[in-house]
């Protein structure tokens, strides 16, 4: 009986004979996700690097082609299940754009704020993860009570923790709760209290310093040319933000900064990061102030439901709700892309419609699919550790690299 040799990886076949060659993943703590890192090593030091994604095959794209436009919302929550409803909020912006669609002022105002409150949640965890991977676990287990607090904050609002298929093509599932505005200032001063700690115990530690300064760093230029975006481009200096650049729901409105780093190293991806939620709390603020009255949806039979009590007693309500459920909402034929700054960087979708019921294509530009296809560039020549608190502050999701 033959015995056949495994199949290598290019690394592993150009690799110098007196190297070793070790692989992280696809399935290893560490890795956050499905992906594989191969390394080639010098001692400890990474040689060279090959970074693999596309363990997670859902096929996105192509189920979108097969479904109506608001039975996709579901499958856009697991693009990035940390912040689902910036990806809700995005994708909704396409296909209202193709029809024209003008939101209500509420539902602007609300979209916003709760763009602002689920980058909070991501932030936290790409923090949290990170800093527990270096060894600073009293910082994880600070920073994960805050997230699970606004996890049963949100729970509250759309019915789920993670996954909230909370947007509706042409306005938002249900208005707030009674009491929902209230606790969330509760909330913000608890958050205000712990990023206080978690500031004592990172900021000037000489261990998180040690193992964050001058490692993976990378210039302007190079960010850029790997089509790096989020705060992954602004920890190298550039303030790059689609919020202040390209304004869209109700930034435009709004008073912020955009935080940047220096050197684009892992402390100033941190330092970014922190900058940013602090950011995000003082704009969830401004919109509760300024959250205008009135329905959360646009009155157009053409995309909402209509009430309950018509479809029992109206012959045209009916016939309205069936059109919708059956045919789905029918966009006019067109293109359109229309990108948000999601807590990675830029969220794109690249919608094309053929006048139906369902996108005839639906392209998704995800910023951690960019970001993995450069990071083997910023893994070469440090160490073997240092692969974790590199691969810790990319902030990889799996399912936004799914293709």
């Amino acid at each position: 009986m033959e015995i056949k040799s495994p199949v290598r990886s290019p690394l592993e076949q150009t690799a110098d004979p007196n190297s070793v060659v070790v692989n992280l993943g696809p399935s290893h703590p560490a890795t956050h996700g499905t992906i594989q890192v191969i390394a080639e090593l010098d001692g400890e030091t990474v040689k060279k690097a090959d970074v693999h994604c596309g363990y997670l095959h859902r096929g996105f794209e192509k189920e979108a082609e097969h479904h109506h436009y608001h039975k996709i919302i579901p499958y856009t929550d697991r693009l990035n299940y940390c912040s689902a409803l910036n990806n809700n909020f995005a994708y909704a912006e396409a296909v209202e754009t193709l029809l024209g669609l003008e939101l209500t002022p509420r539902c602007l105002w609300l979209r916003t704020l709760l763009s602002e409150y689920n980058r909070l949640v991501d932030h936290i965890t790409c923090v949290a993860a990170t800093v527990m991977e270096l060894g600073a676990m009293t910082a994880f287990l600070y920073l994960m009570t805050v997230r699970d607090y606004i996890f049963e904050h949100l729970n509250h609002l759309t019915g789920a923790r993670l996954t909230y298929s909370y947007v509706r093509i042409g306005g938002l599932a249900r208005d707030l709760p009674e009491g929902w505005l209230e606790r969330l200032e509760e909330i913000l001063q608890l958050y205000e209290r712990y990023i206080e700690r978690i500031h004592g115990l990172l900021d000037r530690n000489r261990i998180f310093i040690d193992r964050t300064r001058g490692v993976g760093a990378m210039t302007p230029e190079h960010a850029l040319n790997w089509g790096y975006t989020g705060p992954i481009l602004r920890s190298t200096g550039l303030p790059v933000d689609l919020r202040k650049d390209s304004p869209y729901l109700a930034y435009g409105e709004l008073d912020f900064e955009v935080p940047v780093g220096i050197q684009g190293d892992n402390y100033d991806r941190y330092y970014v990061r922190m900058r940013e939620m602090d950011e995000s709390v003082s704009m969830i603020r401004q919109c509760v102030k300024r959250l205008p009255g009135g329905p959360v949806s646009v009155a157009d039979p053409r995309v909402s439901f209509p009430e309950k009590a018509h479809v029992y007693t109206r012959t045209q309500a009916v016939i309205n709700h069936f059109k919708l459920v059956i045919d789905g909402i029918q966009v006019p034929a067109g293109e359109v892309y229309r990108a948000h700054e999601a807590p990675n960087g830029e969220l794109g979708f690249y919608l094309v419609s053929d006048g139906g019921g369902r996108p005839h294509r639906l392209h998704v530009r995800s910023p951690s699919f960019a970001h993995m296809g450069g990071m083997h560039t910023l893994l070469e020549g440090y160490q073997l550790a240092d692969i974790i608190a590199t691969f810790g502050s990319m902030n990889m999701i799996g399912g936004e690299c799914d293709r």
